[in-house]
């Protein structure tokens, strides 16, 4: 384990990585940095991860899903305890593979600023550098490979979803607002909007004056 010295820096985002594997932990240690964040500090588990997360109080956490000692759900249940005893921390779960338990478990612990990407699917730094912008201001963003595996394992309302409004279901996951969904798809912001009205509708979600519903549109299919 290695620790950044803590100097304040506000303008940066205070960033912990967890990964047992070290060249990919200080290779993305190395990506973050190039980033412009402040990585505060690297761990080989997720023990050691919580053991400092008091002393080092990170903005946001990344953290592989499978790590020592089982190389199950370790990353998971750290991500969720370290929401627990400091809320505001966001999280990215990075990981090798698609495990549906397990995120629906971490996002049926509050879904506000968190993430699960796959580590072979961010191809850029840009990419990752979008994605830890929108987790930090709170989206809910998921791998389209794990949007479509979720979707697969529900029923009926999902299954009611036309294709077109699953495309924009997982868009939304992403964290992508209707502009973006709109960009990425060539439709107008007025049939995204449609779409998304219908999904909301399908879904059973009521309009209460909220962004959470976008959310909830997501979580509907996680928390089943």
């Amino acid at each position: 384990m290695t620790t950044a010295p803590l100097e304040p820096r506000p303008d940066r985002m205070r960033v912990v990585v967890a990964d047992d594997s070290v060249l990919l932990r200080e290779g993305l240690v190395r990506l973050l940095d190039e980033l412009g964040t402040e990585v505060v500090g690297s761990y080989g588990d997720a023990d050691s991860l919580l053991r400092e997360a008091q002393e080092v109080r990170p903005d946001l956490a990344v953290l592989d899903v499978r790590m020592p000692p089982t190389h199950r759900d370790e990353g998971v249940r750290a991500a969720i305890e370290l929401r627990r005893i400091l809320p505001a921390t966001r999280i990215l779960l990075l990981s090798q593979y698609v495990e549906v338990a397990y995120a629906r478990e971490l996002f049926s612990a509050g879904s506000d600023g968190v993430g699960y990407l796959l580590k072979d699917r961010v191809t850029s730094i840009d990419e990752l550098g979008s994605a830890l912008s929108r987790i930090r201001d709170g989206a809910t963003v998921l791998d389209p490979e794990v949007v479509a595996a979720l979707l697969g394992r529900r029923s009926d309302p999902i299954a009611a979803l036309t294709p077109r409004e699953r495309e924009v279901l997982a868009l939304m996951a992403e964290g992508r607002t209707n502009s973006a969904i709109g960009q990425a798809l060539f439709i107008g912001t007025g049939a995204v909007e449609k779409n998304v009205t219908s999904i909301f509708q399908k879904l059973g979600l009521d309009d209460s004056g909220s962004d959470h519903r976008r959310v909830l549109a997501v979580l509907a299919f996680l928390q089943s």
